[in-house]
């Protein structure tokens, strides 16, 4: 799929800015469509693929007895991964656990930034079904949830850089980009919002999307929380087109195991108007991405069946048990007070409900103490968890 052999038009322009009294070169991105267009004549057969996967994802919302039950453990996995290229060492268990009010055995602020996530994310797909835009008041919005408390509540939370940040480095002079000076980010962003809405019936809605995540990226108009939010502007995109009528497509498990061609294909855009190379990469992580989580849908379906028809099997604790069972597939870490306030039953009723789970090795306790326990539905969580094993720092 080579690109055309003029690039020239493709690539943005270099201002030199300051920095403490050192001057760099800041990368200001061409707007978007690119010029000359992408050829999509060589990508049409992996365009079609991605279309195919993401439909068939679409159609697993059809098919779950309780679709909010399954995108409120999705997104919290999608929080944690997203969360988890940009340093932070929580697991899905980490989460839980914070949720839960118990401790999790990582700092704090690590997740209170993935639970900010989900916030964010809640916030910015609630808003789009309430009608309002894709809009750069609504990123700006989601960004203020996204970095509300922890480490990046000092860093302007819902408000554009007004100073100049880099990517790699420890200074714009060794940095491995430089993103535009912060008086060119408003003029970028506001041609990437009317990008978004411009009619293009020549750009696919995917390959719109492709192209909308790489510009974000490129820009980078916060000071800090730009790729959770450039990961998440694909996913809220393709739910205001209609392309997704649920938000089940997060690619950010792709980009954790592909992580250096991900950041070398952003880099070629830049550097080279590489935009094929980039879109054979992102439409690759559709057509993966969507597979794995029509799959993964598919097991926790049976499991929860599976599951299902062992507690059925108990006879009289059988109403109650599955009562908690129930519970447990919103919210897979337990404690017997939280279970029995969000049930309306009684202690002893759920102390005895978990202890038939346990029995019947659906439900594992965690702490190993007599007071306090917290019960986890394990096979579940195991499937969740697949792809969720923290980076390694350094």
């Amino acid at each position: 799929m080579p690109p055309p052999a003029d690039l020239s038009q493709r690539l943005g322009r270099y201002e030199v800015t300051a920095v403490g009294g050192e001057r760099a070169r800041a990368f200001v991105p061409s707007p978007l469509p690119p010029v000359p267009p992408i050829d999509l004549a060589p990508f049409q057969g992996l365009l079609d693929r991605a279309n195919q996967a993401l439909g068939r994802l679409d159609g697993v919302a059809s098919i779950l007895p309780d679709t909010p039950l399954f995108l409120y453990m999705y997104v919290r996995k999608e929080a944690v991964l997203s969360s988890q290229i940009e340093g932070t060492q929580s697991s899905l268990s980490d989460l839980l656990l914070f949720e839960a009010e118990e401790a999790p055995g990582v700092p704090l602020d690590d997740v209170r930034e993935v639970s900010n996530y989900v916030a964010a994310m809640d916030h910015g797909l609630a808003r789009l079904k309430g009608g309002f835009p894709l809009s750069l008041r609504l990123l700006r919005e989601i960004h203020g949830i996204l970095l509300a408390r922890g480490r990046g509540e000092g860093q302007d939370p819902g408000e554009f850089r007004r100073s100049q940040n880099w990517i790699g480095g420890t200074r714009p002079g060794n940095a491995a980009f430089v993103p535009p000076p912060p008086q060119e980010v408003t003029a970028c962003m506001g041609d990437l919002e009317r990008f978004l809405h411009a009619e293009t019936p020549d750009i696919p809605v995917l390959v719109k999307a492709g192209l909308a995540h790489v510009q974000f990226e490129t820009i980078h108009p916060f000071l800090d929380g730009n790729g959770r939010l450039g990961r998440l502007l694909i996913t809220l995109f393709l739910c205001e087109q209609g392309v997704l009528r649920d938000p089940l497509l997060y690619l950010s498990l792709y980009f954790k195991a592909n992580r250096s061609a991900y950041y070398e294909r952003l880099q070629a855009v830049r550097e080279i108007g590489e935009w094929e190379r980039w879109l054979d990469f992102f439409l690759t992580g559709v057509v993966e991405t969507s597979t794995q989580a029509a799959e993964a849908a598919r097991r926790i379906l049976v499991l929860f069946d599976a599951d299902r028809r062992s507690i059925e099997a108990l006879g009289r604790p059988a109403s109650s048990a599955l009562r908690v069972h129930q519970l447990l597939q919103t919210k897979p870490l337990i404690t017997i007070p939280q279970a029995a306030h969000a049930l309306a039953l009684s202690r002893p009723t759920v102390a005895s409900s978990l202890a038939h789970l346990q029995k019947a090795g659906i439900v594992r306790e965690t702490t190993g103490r007599q007071r306090g326990r917290a019960f986890v539905y394990d096979r579940y969580l195991a499937l969740l968890n697949e792809g969720t094993e923290p980076l390694r720092r350094g």
